[in-house]
């Protein structure tokens, strides 16, 4: 069970719904430290008083506000807790509009929310009746020292918020829009092919990080004292016709929907059960196993055993 790392309720008219919320997210990013290269020890890091230049402990941090140049007001603990007065520990809903409605460039980041104990039937009421309504929920609520904005949906089963932000957050784009030029009705034509070649279904499972993969086989290179691989060469030059680079695309598009087949990195299982987990990785590799960067060696072994 994933810890909660948040709790109150979803105020609804009269009605609160207790919950608890969770990531929804378990990013797979790398974590690197910084070590002293001589003898491998970790950097630390001290907060510093700019003004005696020696360190403070953390009871004599406070957070201000440089109200104007040079000028700050302390904020205590009370403080923030005086100005969540509004939404203290409420998802405060204050609208049901249809999801689509929303522009995506809204959405932050995502959260489950479950319920607390013995708060299921309210919980499931609440689950059923957006899930009739097929309605989203736009709701205010306070977290870490700030007012976010939210949208309530379902998803699986489960009530998530998006963590949204608010209208004055999003900039303008006056000026980063192209300015109108005109385009040959061929171009376009062709642009369209090219763009319902590349149509299909959305299937998550298909991407993978291949830049976290890439770092992954060269720290196993350098960690087995092999030299890591060289970067691939640059691609060749484009064609500098746009019509040309269209119609080449659409045909080399064509040509990887036509010809596209699935490598097969399996064996037999016998001989995987043999093999080290680095070798098990670079099988998986050649059978463009996703996920392979996570997999114990148990799971890569029947990963490889299911690609066979």
């Amino acid at each position: 069970m994933p810890r909660a790392i948040w709790s109150g309720s979803i105020s609804f008219g009269l009605v609160n719904v207790p919950v608890r919320m969770y990531s929804a997210i378990d990013e797979k990013d790398l974590h690197f430290n910084y070590v002293h290269e001589s003898d491998g020890s970790r950097i630390g890091y001290q907060k510093i008083c700019k003004e005696e230049e020696q360190p403070v402990p953390d009871d004599e941090i406070v957070k201000a506000f440089e109200y104007e140049k040079g000028e700050y007001v302390y904020m205590s603990e009370e403080d923030f807790e005086a100005a969540e007065s509004e939404n203290l520990k409420t998802i405060d809903v204050r609208d049901f509009v249809p999801y689509d409605d929303i522009d995506p460039i809204f959405f932050e980041r995502t959260y489950y929310l479950g319920p607390q104990d013995n708060a299921e039937k309210v919980y499931t009421l609440f689950l059923r009746a957006m899930e009739e309504s097929n309605l989203a929920g736009i709701a205010k609520y306070v977290m870490r020292d700030k007012q976010h904005l939210g949208c309530l949906r379902v998803r699986d089963g489960v009530i998530t918020l998006e963590k949204m932000y608010f209208a004055d957050e999003i900039r303008p784009v006056a000026e980063i829009a192209s300015k109108n030029a005109e385009v040959d009705k061929r171009e376009l034509e062709m642009a369209g092919k090219l763009i319902q070649s590349f149509t299909g279904k959305f299937e998550p499972e298909k991407y993978e990080d291949t830049y976290r993969d890439a770092l992954c086989e060269i720290i196993r290179a350098k960690r087995q004292g092999k030299k890591p691989p060289k970067p691939t060469e640059p691609e060749a030059e484009r064609p500098s016709d746009l019509m040309e680079a269209l119609r080449a695309s659409v045909e080399a598009a064509s040509a990887r929907r036509a010809g596209a087949t699935r490598r097969n990195g399996g064996s037999a299982d016998g001989e995987l059960d043999r093999l080290s987990k680095d070798e098990l990785y670079d099988r998986a590799k050649a059978a463009d196993v996703k996920g392979r960067a996570d997999m114990s060696k148990d799971e890569l072994v029947a990963a490889l055993k299911r690609a066979a």
